[in-house]
């Protein structure tokens, strides 16, 4: 071998070595492409048996730019879970049938059953389902799909013009969340059942206009049989345009197979009503209810139904939280529930004859929807800042838990997340607040790092531990960023007095909560106070914007998606009022209202401006219409701020599409990087 011929050999070996080098480098730590690579998982059933979780993961093609769904098991004792699907398309509503023999599903719309291996997967029918659930003796099936009335806000167009596409509109809930009003509401089906087979025509129970579950967010939690398998309960808010949209006034409804007649069990009561559950001895029936007409983040409280005497309680009476998830024992005498503690999610339960709660999990992490395995353990989804959701084995008696899937562990574990703290901090009126600090990997306390205030959205919604595939605080700090997360005023899971002092007052305490929470921070030594700035989406928008015009020069830069800029075309373009009449304390035009619509609106402050901001917004968010983020963007161009708008013509008020979500996140970190970073401008 030549000199020459060494000499390349030997660079190229150096070439590669780096090259491998810089990948190593680059793959220990969180990527917006590496997000998308996860596994997103969901429960979807425990068998009767207790002996085996049924679960779903998506994963998502970022080339196709779609995700696809397949149902996995694994048992409850531990072991390797196990793809049992895998066709072209997602399947969802995976439930065993109650005698365990089978379980079924829905592939796109159709009713499908397979063995529970997997085996002998067969189609049961063609019937249009958006969601199913077998009755408990096996009999029936409901389910629901859209059912089109004549009853809407929007009228027909004339015949003769048959190439014109204006709507006429004629009431409000013209258009609700993403999209448009089609006439064409979810209703609930009952067929009859037999060992695989649909064996009578369907029976729509409603045959209303009306919705269950409620749009836009409602699922099959909202609708559940009785033990018996005679009789369904199911939620619905039976109003339409104008009344619909200033009410959040659902009620439960009781349907009997048998005399074909409805009734409303929660008749006088006022706010949201949702997710009934009937107890295993067919005695009560337990619903979340909320107390009061229009506040859609009142204190969400359960009440236990007595079928024979007719009568209604609250068993969570003097529990100053949420409660969430709720379902019986199978005695019928304990509530298992999650709920909010101290910006964290744990399950817990309730004595349903004294109504004594109990603690069972603690921990740094959330748990969201679970299922009775045994009188003693649950299968439930369990998630935290720094790792996804997964599936853990809870036992019910010492609060003991115990991870049981593994989807994303090959994919996570080389890469480092950073250290996750609480901070207390000390606010304007001398109360203490939680403040979770997240930290780059392998943070180096000598050095000083950019540092972002997060503004969360709701505006009750608990900056808790959450992982988001959006708004992930180990990918910016990956980034090399320290972000700072308050729980500020109006937040859950620190009791109702906090919660409520958001309502009325946007741009008031919660403000200098958030300067309190950044201003405390800053004083760290490894927190560069000139390199500071503040993100947020939704009420975090508003937050962003607000601070843009009040913030005397803290922040070197902003970003704000789907943010409220303007509180007057905000009430005057979104969809559901009650929010609006509860949160805003009413119209624009109410003359005692002047002073806070002057007072909280970002807007009335842009002429203090002076920091740069990138605006992004979807076409598609009708709560938070795009009006908005371009008056915001508009308004910075005009005043001459440096300002970016990024604008999504296909998505809501989330970004839900892969190659959309990759693009938000480059916009995302470049921005910062130019004003926050060394190198970049300032």
């Amino acid at each position: 071998m030549t000199n020459s011929v060494r000499s390349y050999a030997k660079h190229l070996v150096s070439v590669l070595f780096l090259a491998f080098a810089v990948i190593s480098i680059a793959q220990d730590r969180l990527t917006p492409e590496l997000l998308w690579e996860l596994g997103r998982i969901t429960l979807d059933d425990v068998s009767p048996d207790g002996k085996t979780a049924l679960f779903g993961v998506t994963f998502y093609n970022i080339q196709a730019d779609k995700g696809n769904r397949d149902l996995y098991i694994i048992p409850t004792s531990g072991g390797e879970a196990k793809k049992i699907t895998a066709f072209d398309g997602s399947e969802n509503n995976g439930q065993y049938r109650p005698d365990g023999k089978r379980i079924g599903f829905l592939r796109g719309s159709e009713f499908w059953e397979m063995n529970p291996d997997g085996s002998d997967q067969r189609r049961v029918s063609t019937e249009v389902m958006s969601g199913f659930k077998y009755a408990p003796d096996g009999k029936h099936i409901l389910f629901i799909r859209d059912v089109a009335f004549t009853q809407g806000p929007i009228d027909d167009k004339p015949e003769d013009l048959p190439k014109a596409n204006g709507k006429v509109i004629t009431d409000l809930m013209y258009r609700h969340w993403d999209s448009w009003e089609e006439e064409k509401y979810s209703n609930v089906f009952v067929v009859a059942y037999e060992d695989g087979k649909l064996t009578s025509e369907p029976f729509n129970i409603m045959q209303e206009p009306y919705d269950s579950p409620l749009k836009p967010f409602g699922g099959m939690e909202e609708i559940s049989w009785n033990a018996q398998g005679t009789a369904i309960a199911y939620t619905c808010k039976k109003l339409s345009g104008k009344s619909y949209a200033m009410s959040t006034d659902s009620d439960i409804y009781y349907y009997d197979l048998q005399k074909g007649q409805s009734r409303n069990l929660s008749q006088g009561m006022n706010g949201y009503d949702k997710q009934p559950v009937f107890s295993p001895d067919g005695k009560s029936v337990l619903w979340h209810s909320m107390e009061r007409n229009g506040y859609e983040a009142d204190r969400q409280r359960i009440f236990v139904y007595d079928l024979t005497t007719k009568e209604s309680r609250e068993v969570s009476r003097g529990y100053d939280r949420d409660i969430l998830t709720a379902k019986w024992s199978a005695d019928s005498k304990t509530l298992y529930c999650t709920t909010g503690e101290k910006a964290t999610y744990q399950v817990g339960s309730i004595n349903v004859a004294t109504g004594a709660f109990k603690m069972i999990t603690e921990g740094v992490h959330d748990y969201h929807n679970f299922g009775l395995a045994s009188a003693n353990t649950i299968i439930a989804e369990r998630t935290s800042m720094s790792y996804p959701l997964e599936l853990y084995k809870v036992d019910l008696t010492t609060g003991k838990q115990e991870q049981l899937t593994f989807i994303n562990k090959k994919v996570l574990d080389p890469i480092a997340m950073g250290e996750v703290k609480k901070r207390m901090v000390k606010t304007t009126d001398g109360k203490d607040m939680l403040v979770w600090m997240i930290y780059p990997p392998n943070v180096d306390p000598t050095k000083k790092y950019p540092t972002l205030l997060y503004c969360q959205g709701g505006p009750q919604s608990a900056v808790s531990q959450f992982w988001s595939y959006r708004w992930n605080f180990q990918l910016m700090a990956a980034n090399d960023y320290i972000v700072v997360a308050p729980n500020r005023r109006g937040l859950p899971s620190f009791g109702q007095e906090w919660n409520e002092e958001i309502s009325g007052d946007w741009g008031g305490q919660a403000m200098k909560d958030y300067l309190s929470a950044i201003d405390d921070a800053a004083k760290e030594p490894y927190i560069d106070p000139d390199k500071l700035g503040a993100v947020g989406a939704s009420f975090g928008g508003y937050s962003v914007f607000w601070l843009a015009g009040n913030h005397n020069k803290r922040f070197k830069t902003f970003i704000a998606h789907d943010g409220v800029f303007n509180l007057e075309s905000m009430y005057g373009t979104t969809e559901e009022m009650f929010f609006v009449n509860w949160d805003l304390g009413g119209p624009y035009w109410d003359p005692a209202l002047k002073e806070e619509y002057l007072q909280h609106s970002p807007h009335k402050y842009v002429q203090n401006w002076d920091t740069p901001i990138l605006v992004i917004h979807g076409e598609q968010d009708f709560r938070v219409p795009v009006g908005e983020g371009m008056q915001a963007f508009q308004a910075a161009q005009l005043r001459g701020i440096p300002s970016k708008f990024l604008y999504f013509p296909d998505e809501n008020h989330w970004v839900l599409k892969p190659q959309n979500g990759i693009l938000w996140h480059r916009e995302f970190f470049d921005w910062l990087d130019e004003w926050l970073k060394p190198g970049g401008r300032s």
